[in-house]
């Protein structure tokens, strides 16, 4: 029971990576009209002040990986959280905008290289039987973090402050400082240990304390893999011969996991539902509901990974994709269905996603790399996500207006269908094995 408790509470401390992931994405939507106020920004500046956070995204999504390599995960998630304390204190502070931006590009560095190093410090000091429930818990803290940001937004933004933007931006710096406090409490990975240094017996002590019944498993393969790999890891390795397919299903997962339009969604939503009719104040309205269920249907996820796989929840999700995308594209080409019914399409969608791609991305990717490349194979699928996460977020308005949402919404419904197929065909199941279990499978299979 003790190990239990300990592991958790290391998994909940590296989580909160992704409440700070989060808020830090959302609370910005508090803010922005303010911002353009004040520095009378032109349309194009103040889309560059709100979007400069997602920049920084991607590159510390593709560079994350090495100061996770050469740093260790533990140093890294401190500096996550030195990069969302400094982007906290510095945006809510700035005197003009370019200063502003400087410090929001930071928060971005730290949101894009969490969605690296967090899943990646969870997957290797947790038990197999646990490991997805408990890496889970970084894509939950996300949600939660986006919904107290609209919360903490609300009751500054009543509270009839001065200056209430910039309380809005600033009060981050308090669980950015709670979670840098945490981390310093936390052990090194003992698969980084054994990965960097063979320091197999430092390895030992810490998963002792984390996985007990699997420790000596764990220890013997991860000596018999250090034996196979003996070059030494970098960004290259992944496109080599021997990792090439490995390295293949984690950008496929998280090709998918944007062609399903996810983003375009959550970001556009309220303008989805008006350009179906729905008066704005009940497109508002909806939009909240989309919140509730994404949070509700992410713990359901959570309980059911590790019970059912992360193949059913994949199952599960495409199969809900399919069925309300292709609902969602039938109302927008005049279809034999109320366009009142289109929240609830889209509801459905939102659920689908969190029990299947929502909750397994993360999961999948943090588990199917050797230890020796584990940080950059994670690195290379979070750059995809999030490369992938702009580019159609910039495009999804055009692309709706010139071809019209119905199509869009097809589109995404036949990527969902290749989706369901790859699924069916290709991808492996990783539930109640240890990680070096699997990438013996799989080096087996794919080498």
């Amino acid at each position: 029971m003790q190990s239990k408790n300990y592991v958790l509470f290391l998994s909940i401390t590296a989580a909160l990576g992704g409440f700070l992931f989060g808020f830090d994405t959302a609370v910005i939507s508090g803010a922005e009209r303010d911002i353009q106020t004040l520095w009378q920004l032109s349309d194009l500046k103040h889309g560059l002040a709100v979007a400069i956070a997602l920049y920084g995204t991607v590159i510390g999504a593709l560079f994350g990986g090495i100061p996770a390599d050469r740093l260790g995960r533990k140093k890294s998630l401190l500096l996550i959280g030195l990069l969302y304390l400094g982007s906290a204190l510095g945006s809510a502070l700035a005197p003009e905008v370019n200063s502003f931006m400087f410090f929001r590009f930071l928060g971005g560095l730290g949101v894009g290289a969490s969605s690296v190093v967090a899943p990646l410090y969870i997957s290797e000091i947790a038990p197999a039987g646990r490991r997805g429930q408990l890496v889970a818990l970084y894509q939950f803290n996300i949600v939660f973090g986006i919904l107290m940001a609209y919360f903490s937004n609300y009751l500054i933004g009543t509270a009839d402050l001065v200056n209430a933007w910039r309380w809005m931006l600033g009060v981050e710096a308090l669980p950015a400082l709670i979670y840098c406090l945490l981390i310093v409490r936390v052990p090194k990975s003992p698969r980084w240990l054994i990965a960097k240094y063979k320091d197999f017996e430092g390895a030992r002590v810490i998963l002792t304390k984390t996985d007990p019944e699997g420790v000596d498993e764990a220890i013997a393969l991860a000596i018999a893999e250090s034996k196979v790999i003996r070059e030494k890891a970098s960004l290259k390795m992944l496109f080599g011969s021997k990792f090439r397919k490995i390295s293949l299903m984690a950008v496929l997962m998280a090709f998918f996991n944007q062609l399903s339009g996810i983003n375009a969604i959550i970001y556009f939503a309220p303008r989805i539902f008006e350009s179906a009719g729905i008066a704005t104040e009940d497109a508002l309205i909806s939009t909240i509901g989309i919140g509730a269920i994404n949070l509700f249907a992410t713990m359901m996820g959570l309980y059911l990974i590790d019970k059912l796989g992360r193949k059913m929840l994949m199952y599960i999700g495409s199969i809900g994709y399919l069925i309300s995308l292709s609902l969602m594209a039938y109302s927008y080409f005049g279809g034999a269905i109320d366009s009142s019914w289109l929240p609830y399409f889209v509801f459905v969608f939102i659920a689908a996603h969190a029990i299947g791609q929502g909750s397994v991305i993360w999961v999948f990717i943090s588990e199917i790399f050797p230890n020796e490349l584990r940080a950059y194979g994670q690195s290379l699928g979070s750059f995809t996500h999030w490369i992938l996460a702009a580019v159609i977020a910039n495009v999804f308005p055009l692309f709706a207006n010139q071809y019209g949402a119905g199509n869009i919404f097809a589109f995404f419904a036949l990527m969902m269908l290749f989706q369901l197929l790859w699924v069916i065909f290709r991808m492996p199941e990783t539930k109640g094995r240890s990680l070096e279990e699997i990438q013996r499978d799989l080096l087996k299979d794919h080498g």
